[in-house]
């Protein structure tokens, strides 16, 4: 067999741009959880430049507080960067995942698994890191709620809300 017919881009895997190893569970199958942990495996030793890029800035919690662990296995599937803590999974993308009906699907199972996915180009990463960190930074830090004063509608038997002074 030629050495390029076991080479795929392989975009259901999530990866931009890096030749990648057929997938696994060949055409079609759906891979058992040992070839995924491999591909995973082989995945952390091969990244993309783009992945790497987005690991130095991840790893060590070198975000303050946040661990993230990258390729890691959430079956069916393998995502490139997860924060278990808080549910949010980042994706790094090349240019085969524009309109991708298979990233649509994939990201619809993640999300009903109850995490939230973010996708970044990977010239996004490579070219404007800092803003790419402080998005990812934003996802993880919503906004504080309002305090039960601020959210509770004005009590009408009180006289408010009514333009009525307080007595």
């Amino acid at each position: 067999m030629e050495a390029n017919a076991l080479l795929s881009p392989s975009p259901p895997a999530g990866e931009g741009g890096a030749r990648r190893p057929l997938a696994v569970g060949g055409r079609g199958g759906v891979p058992t959880q040992n070839e995924l942990l491999a591909r995973a495996k082989w995945m952390r030793a091969n990244p993309t430049p783009a992945e790497s890029r987005l690991w130095a800035m991840l790893r060590d919690k070198r975000m303050p507080v946040f661990k993230f662990k990258r390729q890691m296995v959430i079956a069916p599937y393998i995502v490139d960067f997860v924060c278990f803590e808080h549910r949010l999974i980042v994706e790094v993308d090349g240019s085969q995942h524009a309109d991708s009906d298979y990233d649509l699907r994939r990201d619809t199972f993640l999300r009903d698994e109850g995490f939230t996915v973010l996708r970044f180009w990977n010239n996004d990463i490579l070219g404007s890191a800092n803003g790419v960190f402080d998005a990812i930074y934003a996802a993880l830090c919503p906004p504080h709620p309002p305090t039960a004063a601020r959210r509770a509608p004005p009590s009408p038997a009180r006289g408010e809300g009514l333009g009525v002074p307080n007595a």
